[in-house]
């Protein structure tokens, strides 16, 4: 029988409080969320240097340099003279050559096959970045449990990016082409950017722990995320008729705004001449007519705008400044954006300002994956540091 205690003895002296034990999230095994979530970024950051050499690429006509698909082999470029007479023989066979660039010296053929060497080299180098960062997470077993899938969807879809590339090339080998498919080279950027989306969204979800994104998660704003998911995918569609006034140099066609060289509506918009003295068929027009195409991505990119300041006016009354914040960003960013694309327009693409709507775009892309991200997974505020 235990002895009687003095009314005047203290709680707790006898020994410490046991710990508070955490929840069942907390107990299991976490991984290497912060090192992965670094590795990631770098995956990010080369995928977004990606965009915008195969964009100069693009720009400077170089992409059908290199007319031969060699994963291994390929990544050594010519060494000697003898392999570079090799390589113009190669080219010289190119419709690209004989219908555009006849006569070309080898020191001009030389710049443009550097620019597309460079353009594959950095895609080997994405997939070997991720190829080696997931083996060693995964054979030290520090991957977070189901984040396996996820990760080699990135693989697999960096795989897939590398055969789509080849196809939009072939694109350009025969025929009369003098460039690729612009419907192949929307798909080969539509992919680059849904990569880069599926990178960033990981990103935000491992800068917080899972407890702590299932104690947010009961914040979520539904409407918000609904309407910033539909934003989402709205400049997807801008995204890819972008690389369809690229893949025809549209942006060249009509260097006036806001009209198209005096008209609302460009003449002989559904008009593609089929080489015969006839005109191909009307679907045709949508992917080939630089008037049409351009229109398209015009009227498009006002609609995007004013549905953005739909979603920006219900963003900017969210109960979360880091919300609040980031469709602000949103909101600028895509003031900058159409700025771009008129100066784009009125320089009639001039390679400084082309390049930069394009980095415009992946910034815009990121800026609004962020924002439909702290929808859905809010930042809690305070009231004394003034975040709340």
């Amino acid at each position: 029988m235990a002895g009687k205690r003095s009314i005047f003895e203290e709680v707790g002296s006898a020994g410490a409080a046991p710990k508070a034990q955490g929840g069942l999230i907390d107990a299991g095994p976490k991984g290497a969320r912060g090192a992965i979530r670094g590795w990631l970024i770098v995956l990010f950051l080369m995928v977004m240097a990606m965009i915008v050499v195969g964009g100069l690429t693009r720009l400077t006509d170089s992409g059908l340099s290199i007319t031969e698909w060699r994963p291994v082999t390929g990544a050594l470029p010519p060494l000697n003279e003898a392999d570079w007479l090799a390589e113009f023989d190669k080219y010289r066979a190119s419709p690209q050559y004989q219908l555009m660039n006849a006569g070309m010296e080898l020191s001009a053929f030389q710049v443009i096959y550097w620019w597309e060497w460079g353009h594959r080299q950095l895609g080997r180098a994405v997939g070997l970045v991720w190829a080696v960062g997931f083996l060693f997470f995964w054979a030290t077993s520090r991957i977070p449990p189901g984040w396996t899938g996820r990760l080699l969807l990135l693989g697999a879809l960096g795989g897939l990016q590398g055969a789509i590339g080849w196809w939009m090339v072939a694109s350009g080998l025969t025929g009369a082409m003098t460039s690729v498919a612009s419907y192949r080279l929307a798909t080969h950027l539509g992919l680059a950017f849904v990569i880069l989306g599926f990178i960033g969204w990981y990103v935000f979800l491992l800068g917080r722990s899972e407890a702590a994104l299932l104690q947010a998660r009961r914040a979520r704003e539904g409407k918000l995320f609904s309407l910033s998911t539909g934003l989402m995918h709205f400049a997807f569609l801008q995204i890819l008729l972008g690389a369809l006034v690229a893949g025809i140099d549209a942006g060249r066609a009509f260097p006036t705004w806001p009209d198209m060289n005096g008209a609302f509506f460009p003449a002989d918009a559904f008009y593609v001449p089929d080489g015969q003295g006839g005109a191909l068929p009307l679907w045709h027009a949508f992917f080939e007519n630089p008037g049409l195409v351009q229109f398209m991505h015009r009227m498009a990119g006002y609609l995007l705008f004013a549905f953005g300041v739909v979603v920006w006016l219900r963003g900017r009354t969210s109960a979360h400044g880091a919300t609040r914040f980031a469709f602000h960003m949103v909101m600028l960013m895509m003031l900058a954006q159409v700025g771009l694309g008129i100066m784009a327009v009125l320089t009639s693409a001039q390679l400084h300002v082309a390049i930069t709507h394009q980095l415009g775009a992946v910034l815009l892309w990121v800026l609004i994956i962020r924002a439909r991200y702290l929808s859905q997974y809010p930042l809690a505020g305070s009231i004394r540091r003034g975040t709340a």
